[in-house]
């Protein structure tokens, strides 16, 4: 009998989804097609390969409706918000867009005696793994600038997500991609690592824990395969004295909860500056005790359950270990009748401190600790105080202060008055256990592409 990836729902706990984990042989197969398709999908003109990646995105949209309610049964998010695909579009066709540009030839000398230039060259064979929070979003930082660049792309996604390959699947058939171009796979974590020892892709493209992170390094370790490491965060977001108070509270309580908090770049810590402190904490306790906690394929659910009962037990023992040391818990969770299960109200805190696992480990949840700070010092050595370092977000009407502040802060982008956003014209990246590589914008393109030179001397 072969073994099988299951999907168990969040909502009730059912069986919602299962596949069959592949054997070894039928994968290797799969990626000796995989690589002989790309060497043709490289041939092809450019502009034949960013069409076809538009066309299986406008593909994707078509599916929405399906889509939405697949990722509520998945992994939890309420129906209310519309799925991923906007942010789909917009990273997909911002890097379509950009492609023509990123990949051009770099022409250095052209003369009577020499020509010189750089060309940028597929690297040939991406592995993408991508996790379960935002599906979409995620994969597609990778999937479409390396199909767009001439890749092949295999697929893993998170069995939380199990279907969201499958849809992928789907668009890119209907696109015309060519046969074994796109290939998605279920794999158990030995298979995977011994295709990544045995060096049997060109790129590998992983979203996920600090501790997935280190097993792909150690098994990629001698291969001298490429890696994209995004390892999570503790996203912090400082709010000065003169910040637009009803916005930053807003904003940042909104990057703190959505999605149940299950945000790579969420807010996850709070810094405020004195004098606001007691308003700012006032109109975060508001907007949190009106969200509706509850079944996510209501309309009127703001906040749906944690993607798996063990996520939701982390950030509750989080708590209440913050609660024991001395912090003060702010919403009273009994308000909240469904907090049990995968379902967690949600909570702010209060007289925390970096003693306290919730103001140094990534929690993943609707939590959030927030800290008055009587100093820009302050605020800057203690959003350094982090293993992290994702984004950072600050809420001042002094651009040049925010530049100054944000160029101390160890973190891969800086944020002034927004959250929780990724601009994929600006490179996706971080530091320190968040990972290593980059993401979107022109240098995305760079790392799912290797620099071949040419030095012509004429006769």
């Amino acid at each position: 009998m072969s073994k099988t990836l299951k999907l168990v729902s969040p909502v009730d706990g059912s069986l919602y989804a299962e596949r069959p984990i592949a054997k070894r042989d039928e994968i290797e197969r799969r990626l000796e097609q995989a690589r002989q398709a790309q060497l043709a999908w490289a041939n092809q003109p450019l502009d034949v390969r960013v069409d076809v990646v538009r066309s299986a995105i406008a593909s994707l949209r078509s599916m929405n409706d399906e889509i939405v309610q697949e990722l509520a049964w998945s992994m939890g998010r309420p129906v209310r918000y519309g799925g991923e695909i906007g942010g789909v579009e917009e990273r997909a066709y911002h890097m379509a867009d950009i492609a023509s540009d990123a990949l051009a030839r770099i022409e250095v000398e052209d003369s009577e005696a020499f020509c010189r230039y750089i060309e940028r060259l597929p690297v040939g064979l991406v592995f993408v793994m991508a996790p379960w929070n935002y599906p979409y979003l995620t994969a597609i930082n990778t999937i479409a600038p390396a199909l767009i660049a001439g890749n092949a792309v295999v697929l893993k996604h998170a069995t939380q997500t199990l279907l969201t390959g499958e849809r992928f699947e789907q668009a890119f058939k209907r696109a015309g991609l060519p046969e074994a171009v796109f290939t998605n796979v279920f794999l158990d974590h030995e298979t995977t690592e011994a295709l990544i020892g045995a060096r049997r892709f060109d790129h590998i493209n992983f979203t996920g824990s600090v501790v997935g992170g280190r097993t792909i390094e150690r098994a990629a370790a001698g291969t001298f395969t490429s890696l994209g490491l995004e390892l999570g965060g503790k996203d912090p977001g400082y709010v000065l004295e003169d910040a637009d108070l009803d916005k930053a509270v807003d904003t940042l309580i909104d990057g703190a909860m959505f999605n149940s908090g299950q945000c790579c770049c969420g807010i996850e810590r709070i810094y405020v500056a004195e004098p606001l402190f007691d308003a700012f904490v006032d109109k975060a306790a508001s907007i949190v005790e009106g969200y509706v906690l509850g079944n996510p394929l209501n309309e009127a659910t703001t906040l749906g359950p944690m993607a798996h009962r063990r996520f939701a037990d982390e950030v509750r023992a989080q708590t209440e270990a913050a609660i024991e040391a001395g912090a003060r818990a702010v919403i009273d969770v009994s308000r909240f009748a469904d907090d049990q299960g995968t379902y967690l109200a949600p909570q702010i805190l209060v007289d925390v401190d970096h003693g306290m696992s919730v103001m140094r480990d990534e929690s993943f949840g609707p939590v959030v600790g927030i800290m008055k700070v009587a100093s820009d010092d302050e605020a800057i050595a203690l959003m350094n105080d982090s293993d992290f370092g994702l984004t950072a977000s600050l809420w001042t009407n002094d651009t040049d202060r925010a530049a100054a502040i944000g160029k101390q802060i160890e973190t891969g982008t800086v944020f002034m008055n927004r959250c929780d956003y990724l601009d994929p014209a600006l490179c996706w990246t971080g530091c320190k256990d968040t990972g290593r590589g980059g993401a979107l914008s022109v240098i995305g393109y760079h790392h799912l592409t290797r620099p071949k030179s040419y030095h012509m001397k004429k006769a």
